[in-house]
């Protein structure tokens, strides 16, 4: 059992709001269904002076925080949310594997190095269940685990880390790039590194926004021991994250349902004839989402439909998990920097943004290649050509001193 029990009930946002932190934070927490479990309305009462409020939050000390908000909750957690200092020579936005790796070059170089992420350190890397591709671990590695290594190793090198702290903006101001953060707190750096990365794409089908946290979710190992023992579990996207996500997803339900809206899966072979072979796996391919049911706050069903024949398919899976492609975290960027088409920050061959002083780099950068051994080297990089900038900035101060 986990140290933290949440008491809540499907239908309530804030009870989704608090899970969702626990889940970017990777803090294991138990879920009380209040309007499954009469025990859990009696403790949510006892907490509140008689009153109904959820959710209620109750720490191992016995201590409880009802309807918190995410700073209330970071704060007793003891995450750190404010810096030491208002100036350094660079800040790091996103705190990912790129991010971490440019923070690490970067205490190297001897840069004074801030990294502020909005999540929890290590990004995606540290929500996937196992990386069998990242050079130097021929049997895989634990996602959370090579997350972990990073951090340790950016704070072996004193990297000034905060998590839990969003961005809300940048700009330039007396030569200088501000950061704004969703406190109001303001930071200034000579040179600035935007490592945000991106998230699961939604299907946007009606019904889906309800039940994010209710049945409908975007992280297998966040949120699949909930449903062990489960029926069915239903995956939606049938390319590499799609698959692997579905065969870890395999050991907590009787079924797993994949959809996939081409006519063909886009995961690798090897990953095709994994899930085709898996006696558990019931693939359908050309199938659109149409919409997502709720019964009680909870999903009910899945309404799809045959591209081809046209035929309406119905589904009833306990919980569905969407992977269906990203969206980069770049909404904070809008009218600072260019972006492409799809919203992926543009950036020139030393991988700086439209604005100067400020460069991208990983899986929010237009052209990247979205795997995580290029985002660390995309990381090493961008500091690389920082370190040159701020050289140049160096020589520049230097010939106007003298003259």
């Amino acid at each position: 059992m986990a140290d933290i029990k949440v008491y809540g009930a499907p239908w309530c946002p804030d009870c989704r709001r608090s899970k969702q932190f626990f889940a970017e934070m990777r803090i294991a927490y138990d879920w009380i269904d209040i309007d499954q479990d009469e025990d859990g309305v009696r403790v949510v009462k006892e907490k509140n002076d008689g009153k109904q409020i959820i959710p209620t939050i109750v720490f191992q000390d016995g201590s409880f925080l009802a309807e918190p908000s995410n700073d209330e909750l970071a704060r007793k957690l003891g995450v750190t949310m404010k810096a030491s200092r208002s100036y350094y020579d660079l800040i790091i936005i996103g705190g990912g594997p790129s991010g971490l790796t440019a923070a690490i070059y970067g205490a190297r170089e001897g840069i004074d190095t801030l990294v502020i992420e909005k999540s929890a350190l290590g990004g995606q890397a540290g929500v996937t269940e196992r990386i069998d591709n990242f050079p130097g671990f021929p049997e895989g590695i634990a996602g959370s685990e090579l997350a972990a290594r990073m951090v340790q190793q950016a704070q072996r090198y004193d990297v000034e880390l905060l998590s839990a702290v969003g961005v809300k903006s940048l700009k330039r101001q007396d030569g200088y790039v501000v950061v704004e953060t969703d406190s109001g707190e303001g930071y200034c750096a000579r040179a600035v590194i935007v490592t945000t990365g991106s998230t699961y794409r939604r299907t946007g089908a009606p019904g889906e926004a309800d039940l994010i946290g209710a049945g409908i979710h975007f992280c297998a190992t966040c949120d699949g021991p909930f449903y062990k023992g489960s029926d069915e579990i239903m995956v939606i996207g049938g390319g590499n994250s799609g698959a692997e996500e579905g065969l870890f997803l395999a050991e907590f339900t009787d079924k797993v349902t994949l959809l996939e809206y081409s006519p063909e899966l886009a995961a690798s072979s090897l990953l095709q004839e994994k899930i085709r072979s898996h006696p558990k796996f019931e693939i359908h391919t050309n199938t659109e989402v149409k919409e997502f049911k709720s019964k009680d706050g909870k999903l009910d069903a899945v309404i799809a439909e045959n591209r081809e024949a046209g035929e309406r398919l119905e589904f009833h899976p306990q919980g569905a998990f969407v992977f269906i492609g990203l969206t980069p975290n770049s909404e904070f960027l809008k009218g600072s920097v260019d972006f492409d088409k799809w919203g992926f920050v543009e950036t020139d061959d030393s991988m700086m943004t439209s604005l100067p002083g400020v460069f991208a780099a990983g899986d929010l950068r237009a052209g990247s290649t979205k795997q995580l051994a290029s985002a660390t080297g995309e990381g090493a990089s961008a500091l690389l050509m920082v370190r040159q900038y701020l050289q140049k900035l160096g020589d520049v101060a230097e010939r106007a001193q003298a003259s």
